[in-house]
């Protein structure tokens, strides 16, 4: 028996008209945009040995990387440092751009209007509500629901507040949390009822339904970070409802294993899970063959 990894997964022809059918027609890829949780880290939230050598393979065969997720910037800063990454990266899905030092470049604040209605909607739901806005987290119940994990995902402590009215017209974005996935699946129904196209309206985990403007999505967000960068040959990596967006706009999409079926059916192919190195595994055998000949890397 081989001791090889199991090979990723190419897509069958369910997908989509105009997406690929298998992974192989893939031309060279210059960049690399991947979600966080979900897909780089570990569901501890941590970087495995071999997520930090893929980045670095990355590197050294000529491809960019950076990263966009829910996360606000503040909350991907150890990520940013640790992988060396010297290009801007996308928090809140995209609506905000940093550098790497910090500097906030773009952000898209939430309609003060759409804020109010959806954190009454929330309040009326029983659902827990989190506020982004300022660089702060903000809530009112520090014991709430996945606390103690937010806290390790983001790498701060939540401001509590009595209400939110004093940021209103300054919210990044609004997460609302439970544990009741069909309450929350409701919700999110009824809350796109409610304001249509004005706000982005996605589950970024099956316990976090995350409200941001119509601009923060992660398929405006990789546009723009390709766009800074100056290529248009890119691959996306990522899990969750929030990545589709992404999916449709990137050159070629990989889902991670433990991905919903759903998204996995608008990805061009499939990698292992986040338990099994799914991240590395995809820039093995999928994006490192596809890097740029040397007589195009001078066209990064």
């Amino acid at each position: 028996m081989s001791d090889d990894p199991p090979a990723l997964v190419p897509q069958t022809p369910t997908l989509p008209t105009g997406r690929r059918a298998v992974a192989g027609d893939v031309p060279e890829i210059a960049l690399v945009i991947s979600d966080v949780d979900g897909a780089l880290v570990t569901p501890e939230k941590v970087l495995t040995p071999a997520a930090v050598a893929a980045v670095r393979g990355l590197g050294i065969a000529g491809i960019g990387f950076t990263l966009i997720s829910s996360r606000p910037p503040r909350g991907m800063a150890g990520l940013v440092a640790e992988l060396d990454i010297r290009l801007a990266f996308g928090g809140f899905n995209g609506g905000s751009l940093a550098t790497p030092d910090q500097v906030l470049i773009e952000a898209h604040p939430l309609a003060a209007d759409i804020a109010r209605r959806m954190l009454a909607l929330l309040a009326a739901r029983g659902v827990e509500a989190w506020v982004f806005a300022d660089g702060d987290w903000r809530l009112t119940d520090p014991d709430g629901p996945n606390v103690p994990l937010e806290r390790l995902t983001v790498g701060f402590d939540p401001t509590v507040v009595a209400g939110f009215d004093d940021v209103i017209g300054r919210i990044d974005k609004i997460v609302g949390v439970s544990d009741d996935q069909a309450l929350l699946a409701n919700v999110e129904a009824e809350a796109k009822a409610l304001v249509g196209a004005k706000a982005s309206i996605l589950r970024s985990q099956l316990r976090y339904l995350d409200v941001t403007s119509p601009q923060s999505n992660k398929g405006d967000g990789v546009s723009a970070l390709c766009q800074r960068v100056g290529v248009d040959r890119t691959a996306v990596i990522g899990d969750m409802f929030n990545d589709v967006a992404m999916f449709a706009r990137a050159g070629f999409s990989i889902a991670m294993g433990q991905a919903p079926e759903a998204g996995k059916a608008r990805a061009d192919a499939v990698t292992l899970s986040n338990t099994e190195d799914g991240f590395a595994s995809a820039v093995s055998r999928l994006i490192l063959p596809r890097a740029p000949r040397p007589a195009a890397a001078g066209r990064r």
